[in-house]
């Protein structure tokens, strides 16, 4: 843009594209955000840095994927890489013709990937209770009839 930064919103389209490739390639399937919640811009990614995009799988549910995707960026001619944005993204996988499917169960093992697990289901309980913040009527409905949650 005009200050020498990226728009958010390409910055955006990067987090979903990552959050894609990580859910697709874990359950085998094509995938569908079905929710992009807590961006947060913790400082400006300027024009010519390097950019790194971490995608992570922190909670699933039957049929959906919860993907953490961390944003850094840094000076070329530096080692350091700075945190710039933060989002979680929801996506449910599915088949050719576009219906939801089932995903494996993913079971936590470092002790980050258990805080950022229970994290994803505080969100889940929270978002449930949010009428305008909601999942897909037929996701909150199989969420709150299952044990292990749609998404």
């Amino acid at each position: 843009n005009w200050g020498g930064k990226v728009h958010g919103g390409i910055v955006m389209k990067w987090i979903d594209e990552a959050a894609y490739v990580c859910a697709s390639r874990y359950c085998g399937n094509d995938a569908v955000a079905v929710f992009s919640g807590g961006v947060r811009f913790y400082r400006p990614l300027l024009i010519g840095h390097v950019v790194e995009v971490e995608a992570r799988l922190v909670y699933t549910g039957t049929k959906g994927m919860h993907i953490a995707v961390h944003v850094r960026s840094g000076d070329p001619k530096g080692r350091g890489m700075n945190l710039t944005t933060y989002c979680l993204t929801v996506m449910v996988a599915r088949d050719d013709a576009g219906n939801s499917v089932p995903v494996p169960a993913w079971v936590p093992v470092s002790e980050e990937d258990r805080r950022l697990h229970a994290h994803a289901r505080d969100l889940l309980e929270i978002r449930g209770r949010a009428p305008g913040n909601r999942l897909p009527n037929h996701l909150v409905a199989s969420w709150k009839s299952d044990t292990r949650h749609d998404c």
